[in-house]
């Protein structure tokens, strides 16, 4: 039994320092050129890189982390705001996305259409968004439908209004600050 324990514990051992010895001291991204030397600005680029923690943060009676809503991002509410008379199948704040559902006007059940709006940046800018317009075409007994992407008016028409309405959005936050 004891000769048993010792065997363990050599094992053990011997599995420890392998992984020791196989380690090349290297961390990763631990490049000094990327850092700055002076030891305050540092800790302030940590802090600022979300890095860190400070003690006087701890005091504070948050539960959670400091998060930035939908409703505080322009170009977010914009969107909802421009599509709101379809219906939503996913929209995801954190990824950056809102797909519509297949949406069928009154006058035309045979076709049908679906928004995908991709966030680039929080920017409001031209290249801010990607955004697909597809098109769906039934026959008369739905038995066959033809789905394709549509390029070009739709899709501008809807990047045009987003970017009208975040400006005007965004200005309103300003003067609401001052």
């Amino acid at each position: 039994m004891i000769l048993f324990k010792k065997l363990n514990v050599a094992i053990f051992l011997l599995i420890f320092s392998t992984l020791l010895i196989s380690c090349n001291g290297k961390l990763p991204g631990a490049d000094a050129r990327k850092f700055p030397a002076n030891p305050e600005e540092r800790v302030k680029k940590n802090l600022d890189e979300g890095r860190g923690f400070r003690i006087k943060d701890l005091a504070n009676n948050n539960k959670g982390g400091v998060f930035e809503f939908a409703s505080s991002n322009e170009l977010w509410r914009a969107s909802l705001d421009v599509i709101d008379f379809m219906p939503l199948n996913s929209v995801n704040y954190s990824g950056g996305i809102i797909i519509t559902d297949w949406y069928t006007n009154e006058n035309n059940q045979d076709e049908s259409i679906k928004i995908s709006i991709r966030f680039l940046t929080n920017e409001i800018r031209a290249d801010a968004l990607q955004i697909k317009v597809f098109n769906k075409k039934c026959s008369v007994g739905a038995s066959s439908c033809i789905v394709k992407e549509t390029d070009g008016v739709l899709s501008s028409e809807i990047k045009k209004e987003i970017l009208k309405k975040a400006s005007l959005y965004k200005s309103e936050d300003k003067k609401q600050k001052k």
